[in-house]
């Protein structure tokens, strides 16, 4: 059965995120193909995708790496990601179904009761399922698509300091959602402006081996073909 090359794109793409292939590693579709158990044919599709999301880059004499963004890049998509989040906020005030409010509702809820008992990494995934769900209420497909790679490269740039998602973030999640439930657009991108504002400012960039250089390319995605 042909594995679909979105398939094989996102595993690619939540390894570079994750670190399983570092800044500079060398992507041989060989190798790739075994570690992913497919044809070379989805994984030349899925490079070919991710090189036109910023994640890869073909070297002359090379091939296929991961990409090294500067630190101006990495500046760039937060600004982007401020611009373009209160849009998605006002146009969710606009679009909104009730079944999207319930998820945003629930999620605002579920915030507020794990930052009052700790649990980083939960209130993470939390953090995420918000602006994921927020998005998708924009009913934007060209937005959708634009913040999702975003919040993508953002968190392969990125660390988020361990108390960048207090009770008080939630708060203001909570009037972001009233708003978008009153139908209030300009209220709700006002309120999404002051937040990524916020929020800005909780990023670090990422420090060590996984933003490094790996000094032998090919021997990083054999060692990790290997493992798995």
């Amino acid at each position: 059965m042909r594995i679909p090359a979105h398939s094989v794109c996102t595993a690619i793409r939540d390894d570079i995120v994750s670190g399983v292939y570092e800044r500079g590693t060398r992507l041989t579709e060989e190798l790739l193909a075994r570690r992913y158990g497919v044809s070379r044919v989805p994984v030349r599709e899925a490079l070919r995708t991710l090189e036109a999301e910023g994640f890869v880059v073909t070297r002359r004499h090379a091939g296929a790496c991961v990409a090294e963004p500067t630190e101006q890049d990495a500046a760039d998509l937060l600004e982007i990601r401020a611009l373009l989040e209160p849009l998605a906020a006002a146009r969710a005030a606009q679009r909104r179904t009730e079944a999207h409010l319930k998820v945003l509702r629930g999620l605002v809820r579920l915030g507020k009761e794990r930052s009052r008992h700790g649990g980083t990494e939960d209130l993470r995934s939390l953090d995420g399922w918000f602006h994921e769900t927020l998005t998708q209420a924009s009913s934007s497909p060209g937005l959708i698509t634009l913040l999702t790679q975003l919040r993508h490269k953002i968190a392969w740039m990125y660390g988020m300091e361990p108390q960048a998602v207090p009770a008080q973030t939630w708060s203001e999640r909570a009037a972001v959602v009233d708003a978008v439930a009153r139908g209030d657009a300009e209220r709700a991108r006002a309120l999404t402006v002051l937040h990524a504002e916020r929020a800005t400012t909780a990023h670090r960039p990422r420090t060590g081996p996984r933003a490094g250089r790996v000094r032998d390319s090919q021997h990083a995605v054999n060692t990790v073909s290997a493992r798995n």
